[in-house]
């Protein structure tokens, strides 16, 4: 089935879709899809999260069920090694996936409290990794309030001893991701309606935070050419200076993530609440599992 919507270019000559491509969609009958990203052959794992299972796409064009139940697991992201890594929001925790479906947690608590609920990460190519910790009320849960009485970033090293608390001001945080040489962060702070650009520390700190687009957002991804990706009302891209320069309308109610996969790590795979969407792209994603 394919949706009858194309990508409005604020400038054919920048627009980052493939020639004639359209937004396809793959699947539907989804309660709530989320945490789209991609192994190293570019299969897609994503979250059907209300149902609590993660969903796989086969990079020949399959569908079937990686893991039920999964923790709840919303955003998630391949380390180096094909494990993934799930905030799994169930019990506030951070889930390492092999791919045999065993997991193993990474992390669960802060300074002797449990997590809000991590909800997005990305992982660097040495192992550390980051991800974002907002507070959405879940029917799961028997509190109403943050546990950790703010809403930030968190840095998780290489060899799990060390997990720190790396920004102290953002409202509501949500969509992360980085570029490849592990130098740069990008977080949406999704109630602000801004997406912050931070230069990453060899200890993980972040510096020299700056506006990257006006713009938040729910989950996020690069491609090659620096373009960022954003989503909520369709998807939303941004140039490396931070202009807009594409709408991709989706015909749903909210556009929860975005990630690149497929053979050629040109397809960009939507999830958008109900339904699973792609699109062909001119760019191969910046952050492919190897």
């Amino acid at each position: 089935m394919t949706a009858q919507l194309m990508a409005q270019s604020t400038n054919s000559a920048l627009t980052v879709i493939a020639p004639g491509a359209k937004l396809e969609k793959l699947a539907g009958d989804f309660k709530f899809t989320e945490g789209p990203t991609a192994d190293k052959d570019g299969n897609v794992f994503f979250t059907d999260q209300p149902n609590n299972r993660i969903m796989k796409w086969s990079a020949d064009g399959t569908l079937s069920t990686f893991m039920q139940p999964a923790g709840r697991a919303n955003g998630m992201f391949f380390d180096a090694h094909g494990n993934l890594i799930a905030c799994a929001d169930e019990n506030t925790e951070l889930w390492s996936i092999m791919p045999d479906g065993k997991h193993t947690v990474l992390a669960k608590e802060y300074e002797g409290k449990i997590l809000n609920a991590p909800n997005d990460v990305w992982v660097r190519a040495d192992g550390s990794l980051f991800f974002t910790d907002p507070f959405y009320k879940r029917d799961w849960w028997d509190y109403n309030k943050p546990p950790q009485g703010t809403e930030q970033v968190y840095f998780l090293s290489a060899d799990r001893k060390t997990l720190k608390r790396v920004t102290t001001d953002l409202i509501q945080p949500n969509g992360i991701i980085g570029m490849p040489d592990g130098k740069t962060l990008f977080v949406a702070d999704i109630k602000a309606g801004k997406t912050y650009g931070y230069d990453i520390q060899p200890d993980g700190s972040l510096i020299n935070k700056h506006l990257r687009c006006d713009l938040g957002s729910d989950g996020m991804t690069l491609d090659v050419e620096g373009n960022l990706y954003l989503t909520g009302r369709g998807v939303i891209v941004f140039d490396k200076m931070g202009k807009k320069i594409e709408q991709i309308d989706v015909p749903e109610r909210w556009t929860a993530n975005v990630s690149f996969g497929g053979k050629d790590h040109k397809t960009l795979f939507i999830t958008a609440s109900t339904g699973f969407y792609s699109i062909q792209t001119k760019h191969r994603g910046a952050n492919m599992a190897k």
